[in-house]
């Protein structure tokens, strides 16, 4: 996913400016498994299970496969299932509708904030219907969601909210971190995540003893002991590989999030007098920067001149969920307005931890040109 760096060149996201500064570390927890022969959910994992709970501020964090894996257990732990709905928001990725979808429930999409891209909560309690089996707000970009608000509407009707935290590792919101303020919150490890593995992994924080011990039986096939099941299961065990990886990479999770919230003021600083939308931060929140995005006006021109550049850019995401084929529901474009017109507008800038001033100044530079050249 990497290319080379020069002064004219900025890629997108550069996985290995961060391998080769833990490269000996990570080494030696590789080959600390292999000589170990303790490949699946071992010892590894535990210790990582236990680190990552205090780093998030839970009791419990179960380590799985992937980010996709722990919504879907959290869900299925949570007892969602056919006729059930899940509200969530269409601005995300689609595992966030895929896990409501493979317990057999309906996602019902609401609209977000138009300034911070979150879920909107003016818009939650007119979608809770008898159906109504829980609420996920995403953690988007690294911003968490208002949870004062959802949380609020939640405890009303009663329902539990599973937070989508897999883009917001370490974020917190008036004081507390993301995945220790509903029933569970949900990460991805994907490597270029603020946390990520040297493949996939994914994990599930909750406080709730009773929810825990649920989960550790549905990911490892429902045993409740060797070749007992109790219940029908999964397989989302993590290897153990991906757990050394990760316990090498957490003691720096908060370096490399101060560095992304300094790169996004820096990049604030210099796109404030161009006629581009940049971040809101929610009041009480403190991002972690997994993405930078702005809006622009024509963002596949903004995007090829960035490119022409020598700068790698991203959208997240271009089509949201309930205008996917995947989704094809009877939806029409007009549904969520302010979801579709932000998913025709944002363009993701380069953002990662090693990103370095210079870098910032030549990817502001070029759009300083481009709206130069299109006012």
């Amino acid at each position: 996913m990497s290319v080379a760096i020069s002064t004219t060149q900025v890629p997108f996201v550069d996985l290995r400016a961060q391998y080769s500064s833990l490269a000996d570390d990570l080494r030696s927890a590789v080959l600390r498994v292999l000589e170990s022969l303790d490949y699946v959910q071992g010892a590894e994992v535990a210790a990582f299970e236990e680190e990552f709970a205090a780093a998030c501020g839970t009791s419990h964090a179960i380590a799985v496969s992937t980010g996709t894996a722990a919504l879907h257990l959290a869900l299925a732990a949570l007892g969602v299932g056919a006729s059930d709905e899940v509200i969530t928001v269409s601005h995300t990725f689609i595992a966030t509708a895929e896990a409501i979808s493979a317990c057999g429930a309906t996602p019902v999409f609401i609209d977000i904030d138009p300034k911070t891209y979150l879920m909107d909560p003016s818009l939650l309690e007119a979608a809770i219907t008898p159906r109504t089996k829980a609420i996920i707000p995403v953690h988007l970009y690294g911003q968490m969601a208002d949870m004062d608000a959802i949380l609020a509407i939640a405890n009303r009707h009663g329902l539990p909210v599973l937070e989508d935290a897999c883009q917001a590792h370490r974020a917190t919101y008036k004081g507390r971190r993301a995945g220790s303020l509903g029933v569970a919150g949900c990460f991805s490890f994907y490597p270029s995540k603020n946390l990520g593995a040297i493949g996939e992994g994914g994990a599930v924080t909750t406080n709730d003893a009773e929810l825990a011990a649920r989960m550790r039986m549905l990911r490892d096939h429902g045993q409740s002991s060797r070749y007992y099941h109790d219940v029908v299961g999964f397989n989302y065990r993590m290897a153990t590989i991906q757990a050394a990886a990760l316990r090498v990479k957490l003691p720096h999770l908060d370096g490399w999030n101060l560095a992304r919230r300094a790169h996004a003021d820096r990049y604030g600083q210099l796109l404030a007098p161009l006629p581009v939308t940049t971040p809101e931060t929610l009041p009480g929140g403190e991002p972690v920067y997994h993405l930078y995005v702005i809006q622009v006006a024509d963002r596949e021109d903004l995007r090829r001149h960035l490119a022409s550049d020598g700068i790698g850019s991203g959208i997240h995401y271009p089509v949201p969920i309930h205008l996917q084929r995947a989704y094809a529901n009877g939806e029409t474009t007009g549904a969520l307005p302010v979801t579709e017109a932000a998913a025709s507008h944002i363009l993701s800038l380069p953002m990662y931890a090693e990103l370095t001033d210079t870098q910032i100044e030549i990817v502001s530079e070029s759009i300083t040109s481009w709206c130069s050249k299109t006012s």
